[in-house]
């Protein structure tokens, strides 16, 4: 195959926007790329068609991104396209791979020091100094304030003040974290290793001060592809300027809706900044999403549309090219394990249904909401994996917790009221039932052990709890060689459920919970499911307080808050259920749905803004009007649902020979009216007149999208085709005039 048609093989199949990006001139490119628009092809592409095309040779060009998945399929991919010797790596590896490289020259000889894989020794060690106690959760809580400093460009002497300026929640008195900080770099030094932001940092110092090797650097590498580029820290986004070194011949790609991690120093004020940088700048927007049905699609847009801040400037709308799927559905549950039960029981409908495993995920915003689904899944027998995390039972924290719970048997009173028992007992490991502390590693330590108080409460209010602790005691047990013990007989005796009989449930949950998978459903943060996607995505816990979680505090983080929402969204292929739970527990205090929800209906049409607005412009305040299915009784949000008084995955009833008859009448009314169909009534409105065959007029107008105007214009027609009339009978050459 000849050069020419190689290239033209490259450009083959791309959509106006992606060749756009492929064949733009050399010099700085930025590529806005929505989820689901093909980014990677369109990088790639670019990288092998200007190969191809004789434009850059693949060995003087470097592709850096943010894992090494992400690296090793570019790799993969322009292998492919035909392009071999393009250096696809992380910035730390094309970091650590010129610093070895360079090291004798830098060092005077000396090797590269070794690398520290994790923060967390030293760090405890330079909290001692500080006089800081720490456990492995707080000091993974100051090691990461370490690395954002650090990948912020901020020293020790430094940081009071920019952590103030940053808002940070810092993990001790910003004073003493510095004093860390301090202590931290010393032993290092002392230790004589380094640590990935020193990496980092010396591959720039080594190109910056020594000209020899920025020389032979910039020789090597002359043309720049940075993928993720919203989430570009400072130290890179240096480290970046230094290869560069004043050139211009730089591809970035990016999606500021997708900036979810600013916590760590990304920031995605380089690409926002992009255009004004570089005046000469190429700005191509990838909008049309080939991930994701346009019902999936039409969600994301409707989300992120009401975004605010420095990202929305760079918000992209979707269109989507896939064809239509299923509406996405929304539900509320009485309580968390309501919610976990009913997303379990779907996931198994799925998966018997012929959906494999792999291809569903169960996301939320914190690991320690994952129990609740892994319980349930196990009882549904549907096999699971938890991605980014350990499991609930395997995490160290909550082994803990369960030993000192079973110690604590020894020493609180049987009649101590369960969860009391259980908040004593986790005393031993430092957890108390006051304000979750700072930190991201230390909370959610402790929203793993309030967990565990959850399951508590719950447990003792479950009306078998207190039944299978007595056929678990010794006085029951005799009986058991009995040949029959009534069910009823054990349920009528009742005692306290004490914290041995929680033990033992915790041991029976870790038990059923342990059993090692292959495959199955992914349970995921919605942080780890970043750049992941799946045929069907089950979105659940979406509550204020959990999203946004109630620690975001700043404009700008509950800003990041929908974006992460947003990010899940776009994780779905076809399949999308959003849902929360009223209350944490059974009897527990109610919540409101996240504010970022798509909102209930008032009055059976538009939105509730719309509502609003009406009910501002009357003077009057109406309640939500609740629909729920008729079938399983869950609380229907979309609109399609509302009308047809059923979620879209249970049973139709519809009566196909009616729904046949409304059409054929809807057709002629429309036709005599000279308007479209769909004014007359939708075709969600027509189903749900086949499904609920209303018998009286009080029933018609309780169907969504059926008014007093409408019920006065085809009330008695419709009705009349309900009872079994022909439409000749009702409509032989009438015409329906709409009155002004």
């Amino acid at each position: 195959m000849g050069v020419h048609s190689a290239a033209e093989r490259v450009l083959a199949g791309l959509d106006p926007e992606q060749r756009s990006a492929v064949t733009a001139p050399a010099g700085p490119v930025c590529i806005l790329a929505g989820a689901g628009t093909g980014k990677t092809r369109a990088i790639t592409s670019r990288i092998a068609h200007r190969a191809l095309t004789g434009q850059v040779s693949p060995r003087h060009v470097l592709a850096v991104t943010f894992t090494a998945r992400a690296a090793a399929e570019m790799r993969s991919r322009l292998t492919a396209l035909g392009v071999a010797g393009v250096q696809a790596r992380t910035f730390h590896a094309a970091a650590l791979r010129q610093v070895r490289y360079f090291a004798p020259r830098l060092l005077q000889g000396r090797a590269m020091p070794e690398l520290l894989d994790s923060k967390v020794r030293l760090v405890t060690l330079a909290a001692a100094r500080a006089g800081l106690r720490t456990d492995r959760a707080a000091a993974r809580d100051l090691a990461g304030e370490i690395e954002w400093a650090k990948s912020s460009l901020v020293e020790p002497g430094e940081y009071v003040v920019a952590a103030a300026k940053a808002l940070r929640e810092t993990p001790h008195e910003p004073a003493k974290v510095a004093e860390v900080f301090t202590a931290y770099e010393r032993l290092k030094r002392a230790n004589g290793v380094i640590d990935f932001e020193d990496m980092l940092r010396a591959a720039v110092w080594g190109i910056e001060e020594h000209p020899d090797v920025a020389e032979q650097v910039r020789a090597q590498y002359r043309h720049f592809v940075v993928d993720e580029y919203q989430d570009v820290n400072p130290l890179q986004q240096r480290l970046l300027e230094a290869w560069l070194g004043g050139r211009n011949d730089l591809t970035v790609v990016g999606d500021a809706s997708q900036t979810i991690y600013s916590f760590t120093g990304a920031t995605s004020a380089y690409l926002v900044d992009f255009p004004r940088r570089h005046r000469d700048a190429t700005v191509v927007r990838l909008v049309r999403d080939y991930r994701s049905t346009p019902q999936v699609v039409g969600l994301a847009n409707a989300v992120i549309s009401q975004a605010r801040g420095t990202e929305a400037r760079l918000r992209l709308e979707l269109r989507g090219q896939r064809p239509p799927g299923p509406e996405p559905e929304l539900r509320i549950f009485t309580d968390e394990p309501a919610e976990a039960a009913a997303v379990a029981a779907r996931c198994r409908a799925l998966v018997d249904g012929g959906t494999p495993a792999r291809e569903i995920a169960v996301l939320f915003r914190t690991n320690a909401q994952s129990e609740a689904y892994e319980k349930a899944l196990t009882e549904a027998e549907v096999p699971y994996v938890v991605q980014g995390a350990e499991r609930f039972f395997e995490r160290a924290e909550v082994r803990q917790a369960m030993v000192a719970l079973r110690a604590a048997t020894r020493a609180i009173p049987g009649e101590t009221p369960l969860r009391d028992a259980v908040v004593e007992g986790l005393s031993a490991v430092g957890w108390a039932p006051d304000t979750a502390p700072a930190g991201g590693a230390a909370r959610e330590r402790w929203e793993a052990l309030a967990a565990l108080v959850q399951l508590a409460e719950e447990y003792a209010a479950t009306p078998s709890a207190s039944a299978r602790s007595e056929l678990a005691s010794p006085a029951v047990a005799s009986e058991r060689q009995a040949p029959v013990l009534p069910i009823g007989e054990a349920a009528a005796v009742e005692r306290p459920v004490t914290l041995a009989d929680f033990n033992e449930e915790l041991a029976r949950r870790a038990a059923a919970q342990h059993v090692p998978t292959v495959e199955g459903v992914t349970l995921a943060s919605l942080h780890s499911a970043k750049g992941l996607e799946w045929d069907a995505v089950f979105l659940v816990g979406l509550s204020e307080g959990t999203l946004p979680t109630s620690y975001a505090r700043t404009p700008d983080q509950v800003e990041e808050e929908r974006r992460l929402l947003y990010v899940g969204i776009t994780r779905a292929r076809e399949w999308l259920w959003l849902s929360y739970a009223v209350a944490r527990s059974p009897g527990g205090r109610a919540r409101r749905p996240s504010r970022f929800l798509p909102q209930l209906d008032r009055t059976g049409g538009g939105t509730e803004r719309a509502g609003a607005a009406a009910v501002a412009r009357r003077g009057e305040r109406r309640r939500p009007q609740v629909v729920s299915c008729r079938i399983c009784g869950a609380t229907l949000l979309a609109g399609p649902d509302r009308k047809l008084g059923r979620c879209p995955t249970c049973p139709s009833d519809i009566d196909q020979d009616l729904y046949e008859r409304l059409r054929e009448w809807r057709a002629r009314v429309a036709g005599a009216q000279k308007v479209p169909a769909y004014v007359v009534f939708t075709d969600a409105t027509i189903t749900a007149l086949a499904e609920r065959r209303p018998a009286r007029p009080e029933e018609l107008i309780a169907i969504a999208g059926i008014g007093p105007r409408k019920l006065g214009l085809y009330g008695e027609p419709v009705l009349a085709l309900v009872g079994g009339a022909a439409v000749d009978d009702v409509c032989p050459e009438k015409t329906f005039k709409i009155e002004p």
